[in-house]
């Protein structure tokens, strides 16, 4: 069984993976180095009165376990009215919260800012009331707005 896992790893390892992006991920290039964005984003975060949750590198992950793997950062954050608003909605909507951002450098150099759009979020967790759809179309806008921000000098 054991030999069966490692071939299977291998394979994948020569094959590569298939890293289409589904339709609602969405990614913005970053002007800036990953440290430096992700350095952005949480000033911002505080300056709008916005929660820190999480930094999690899953790069210094991988290094723990002898694996290399190119920047790859997700900053969770939110606001905690809001995603209890949305929650009250439907709360599997909490497998989604809070909200995140991931950084990743390709072997280009090329740091991208990647997130879920929220809209997804009214089709995964069957939205349809009104005031909660509303929210999730502001959560869409101010996801992209921040994302921009933060990849812009």
């Amino acid at each position: 069984m054991k030999k069966l896992i490692v071939a299977t790893l291998i394979l994948f390892a020569l094959a590569g993976c298939d890293n289409k992006k589904g339709a609602f991920i969405e990614e913005i290039p970053s002007e800036h180095q990953a440290p430096d964005a992700i350095a952005k984003l949480i000033k911002i975060l505080n300056q709008r009165g916005l929660t820190h949750y999480a930094t999690i590198d899953h790069s210094e992950h991988a290094k723990r376990v002898n694996r290399a793997l190119k920047q790859n950062t997700v900053v969770l954050f939110g606001n905690p009215l809001t995603s209890t608003v949305l929650m009250q909605c439907n709360p599997s909507i909490g497998m989604d919260l809070p909200l995140k951002l991931l950084f990743t450098t390709s072997y280009e150099g090329q740091t991208t800012l990647s997130y879920t759009n929220p809209e997804y979020w009214s089709l995964k967790h069957n939205i349809k009331d009104a005031q909660c759809l509303k929210l999730i179309n502001e959560l869409t806008k101010g996801m992209r707005e921040l994302a921009e921000e933060v990849a812009k000098r």
